[in-house]
């Protein structure tokens, strides 16, 4: 029903930048409901943790990236970015893009495959 595709990963120093992208697609005809879009990531040996949302245009952030981290997104061009500057060592992880569909009483989540982020010191 929705496909989630992340781009833009890769290998930067500390204190570079990286933009991530998620595709969105959604496949079939799907009821009208309520979507947020977020990013998590998760590191090695760790589980997977929230890094970002935004909700009706309005961005939260975990309290590890705030001030470093942009979440926003295109809703004509399906996209969902994660603009990533000042990166630490501690940001190396995989990173992943998720859809919550709200749907009254019923929630569906759906993930993509992620992409990998390194940093080196």
């Amino acid at each position: 029903q929705v496909q989630l595709v992340e781009s833009g990963g890769g290998s930067a120093q500390a204190g570079g930048s990286l933009t991530l992208s998620c595709t969105v697609s959604r496949v079939g005809v799907l009821p009208p409901c309520r979507e947020l879009m977020s990013w998590f990531r998760q590191a090695p040996g760790k589980e997977r943790d929230f890094v970002s949302v935004i909700n009706d245009g309005t961005p939260t952030y975990s309290d590890s990236v705030k001030g470093r981290f942009t979440i926003s997104q295109d809703n004509a061009k399906n996209m969902l970015y994660l603009q990533m500057n000042s990166l630490i060592p501690e940001d190396t992880a995989i990173y992943y893009c998720k859809m919550t569909r709200l749907c009254g009483l019923r929630t569906n989540n759906f993930w993509g495959q992620g992409t990998q982020v390194t940093v080196s010191s």
